[in-house]
């Protein structure tokens, strides 16, 4: 593990204190359900109060070890370049051995800044695992299914934590209205706040985000402050239920019984996997010190009040008696209960927000159908917004709230998910640690036993009421899983597709000799997946219409295994045939977690980076051409692989500008400056206002000044005519002879995802005045 960098002790505590609203909000609301949850039918509160004592002892002992010991202790420390989550483990795991499924790999995305590795290639030794998952492709597989099953969990408990938690605390007024009026009131006061939560995250938590830490901090010191007091006021030697005896004591007493009420149990511990997927917001000391100082010592006196409370009050054998509100005094039950739910409200939204993040990162891994991504604020990175999955979430929240209607199968449900998440997290964690940590395998058992036991247990206790409200979130994941396996798998193929079908270089190169074929104004990008060579559906184009831009580029959007690419790092361009065809090749690069560009931006930087790729790749010849500077540009400053470069990393760019305003001076000629740089403004054009572009090229020699110049003239004059988007518009289908499944999942159910989902314009926000669609027919 690599050692991390100290930061302030001031900016530690503010980032504590902010992490409370966004990472604790689902996990400080827990006591709000676990015991009602727990003792749900299947086991009953008695005198010798062995069943309560035993409920503390196990809460106690869960909060210790799963949130304390495994996740703050060891798992926050396995984060990817300081983010968290399910894909920031897989993406570790993918950098350390060659597991990764994603299409169009290159090597030069191994020299991002942030691809680190634990260890050097040549110092890591080689394990066994490694050799077995990077032979074997069904683990590979495996592995990619796995992750997806965590992020469908991950996505399911989207759906039920805002239900559960919501419901919980409006169900406070059952103790201050009569049977029929709490009927008939909780379930539509629950819809109504779901309906306003989800309707305000179009405006991006950063808008009420300063609520949500100062709401969380006062329900933790609330319940801090009654814990406490039910503790001296009640039994103060509730105590001694701490010892792991109890444990025992319990299910000795109420075996099947006990063990099925574990499902409730683990209730307390929803919400620890925020600890480590929000990550990236925060710090791992500040998560660290929040949870340590503040939200677990909170937790433990809440359960250890309301267990104190119910030992001495044995009658309380209905869940309708045994839930939180009935440890708190009368006179301050309605503050306790407004601030609950205000405090759910912030669980939730935390919730949601997560939801949104993986369902991104799900996206840019090609495992989810396209979705609008909209960014909520300028400044805060990642806080993002989905239109489609908000209300998709809003009416599956109000269907599971009004169906089930009780706290029971809700905690069922709610459980599953989230014991699923924490599993597949500690099989991730175990590879983590022998493949990027280099660690001993042995300690990786040692950690997958101990934790992945426990949590085994839990999950079978869950999985037990499949009846009983389980079945939700097997059934979403079921349903998430097709969609992404289709999805992804279609993806890989059409990719394959297209690379079987690419046009060679001398064809493209051909296309100027012959009859017909004229060059039309501007900019003409073609939007591929592939990183080499030409794509069909340019060839497609061509063949209809057989014209193409004076200034041609080939475009690849692709994702790579790194949760952030640097802006400097983005572009990787490099020509398709010699100078005079003034063809280019555009490889964009984005992390998991970075969200595309707006076309405006994306478009002035991309011309931008093809100016400074003119400039050094005229003076990466020059060098190279006086034989005495080109050892100088090989040493990773002139980076180049298969003829590509990567702009923005270059320190020759400091001497290299470009400038781009809107004004209404008409062009001029080229001219030199008095101190040898030479400008090349835009052409003249017919409109009064235009815009112009300025190069600013550092002088050569006349023969290599000319071209460059002749060169950024004409990129200027393309820029000035327009940019054209050219994007395929595919449909796939089956080969003859192809299995029924095939057919079911390809031709049905990937055509109507493809359908239904939004399409790449949107996705990469091509204006639909500039767009271009070229029919494609995948036969797969």
């Amino acid at each position: 593990m690599a050692p991390r960098k100290r930061e302030p002790w001031r900016t530690t505590l503010l980032l504590a204190y902010q992490s409370l609203g966004v990472v604790y909000g689902d996990l400080s609301i827990s006591p709000l359900y676990v015991y009602k949850s727990t003792f749900a039918e299947d086991i009953t509160h008695s005198e010798t109060n062995e069943e309560i004592f035993g409920v503390l002892s196990f809460v106690f002992w869960t909060l210790t070890l799963i949130p304390l010991i495994k996740y703050v202790s060891i798992v926050l420390r396995a984060d990817d370049n300081g983010e968290g989550g399910t894909f920031a483990l897989y993406s570790l795991i993918c950098r350390h051995a060659n597991v990764s499924l994603l299409p169009n790999r290159q090597v030069a995305d191994e020299e991002l800044s942030t691809y680190k590795l634990e260890y050097p290639p040549e110092v890591a030794n080689r394990s066994r695992i490694k050799e077995w998952l990077e032979k074997h492709k069904t683990l590979q597989t495996a592995l990619l299914i796995m992750v997806m099953i965590g992020t469908c969990m991950v996505i399911g408990d989207g759906v039920l934590t805002p239900a559960i938690s919501v419901f919980s605390a409006v169900s406070g007024l059952e103790l201050s209205l009569s049977r029929d009026q709490h009927e008939y009131a909780v379930i539509p006061i629950t819809c109504v706040i779901l309906v306003f939560l989800f309707a305000l995250q179009h405006y991006g938590t950063h808008r009420v985000g300063f609520l949500f830490a100062p709401i969380v901090l006062a329900w933790l010191i609330c319940m801090s402050m009654l814990g406490l007091y039910n503790i001296i006021h009640w039994n103060p030697q509730v105590y001694r239920a701490l010892n792991p005896y109890y444990m025992l004591k319990f299910l000795r007493k109420t075996k099947k019984s006990g063990w099925m009420s574990l499902g409730g149990i683990l209730l307390c511990m929803t919400g620890s996997e925020a600890m480590f997927a929000d990550l990236g917001h925060f710090s791992y000391s500040a998560i660290q010190l929040a949870f340590t100082t503040l939200v677990y010592p909170a937790l433990i006196l809440g359960y250890m009040g309301q267990a104190a409370y119910l030992s001495k009050h044995h009658t309380l054998n209905s869940t309708y008696q045994i839930g939180y509100y009935i440890s708190v005094p009368e006179s301050v039950r309605w503050p306790v209960l407004v601030l609950a739910i205000l405090a759910s409200v912030v669980g939730s939204q935390a919730i949601i927000s997560g939801t949104f993040s993986i369902i991104n990162q799900s996206q840019s891994l090609s495992c989810f159908p396209r979705v609008k991504v909209v960014h909520t604020s300028e400044n805060i990175h990642g806080q993002i917004y989905i239109p489609e999955i908000n209300w998709l979430l809003m009416v599956l929240c109000i269907a599971v709230t009004v169906g089930f209607r009780d706290t029971k199968h809700m905690g069922n449900a709610s459980g599953l998910a989230v014991i699923t998440v924490m599993l597949v997290t500690t099989c991730l964690t175990s590879l983590v640690i022998m493949l990027c940590w280099h660690r001993s395998p042995a300690l990786a058992l040692v950690f997958f036993l101990f934790f992945g036991s426990i949590e085994a247990l839990y999950f079978s206790a869950s999985l037990i009421k499949f009846r009983e409200g389980a079945w939700l979130p097997i059934m979403l994941a079921l349903i998430l899983m097709a969609v992404m396996f289709i999805w992804h798998d279609t993806t890989i193929k059409k990719y394959e597709f297209d690379l079987h079908n690419k046009v060679t270089l001398e064809w493209l190169l051909a296309l100027g000799d012959k009859l017909g074929m004229v060059r039309v104004p501007g900019i003409g990008l073609v939007y591929t997946d592939l990183t080499s060579g030409v794509p069909a559906n340019f060839s497609r184009f061509v063949t209809n219409l057989p014209a193409f831009h004076r200034v041609l580029v080939f475009v690849c959007v692709k994702s790579v295994p790194v949760p952030h690419v640097l802006p400097a790092e983005r572009y990787l361009v490099g020509r398709v045939g010699p100078a005079g065809h003034r063809s280019y090749r555009c490889i964009v690069r984005y992390g998991y977690r970075d969200v595309h560009q707006d076309v405006d931006s994306f478009e002035a930087e991309l011309v931008e980076s093809l100016a400074t790729f003119i400039k050094l790749d005229a003076l990466y010849h020059r060098c190279s051409d006086a034989g005495s500077g080109s050892e100088q540009l090989d040493d990773g400053r002139y980076e180049r692989e298969n003829a590509l470069t990567v702009i923005g990393t270059n320190p020759l760019r400091r001497c290299l500008s470009y400038e781009a305003s809107h004004d209404g001076v008409s062009s001029v000629d080229a001219a030199r400056s008095p101190n040898g740089i030479v400008e090349v403004p835009a052409a003249a054009a017919a409109a009064p206002v235009t815009k112009k572009v300025r190069f600013v090229v550092e002088a050569a020699s006349p023969e290599v000044e000319k071209g460059v110049v002749e060169e950024l003239q004409e990129l200027c004059e393309a820029r000035e005519a327009g940019t054209a988007f050219i994007l395929g518009h595919s449909h796939v289908q089956t080969k003859p002879g192809s299995s029924l499944l095939k057919k079911l999942a390809v031709g049905v159910g990937y055509n109507f995802l493809r359908r239904n989902c939004r399409g790449p314009d949107v996705v990469l926000r091509v204006p639909p005045a500039s767009l271009l669609e070229v029919g494609m027919v995948y036969v797969l």
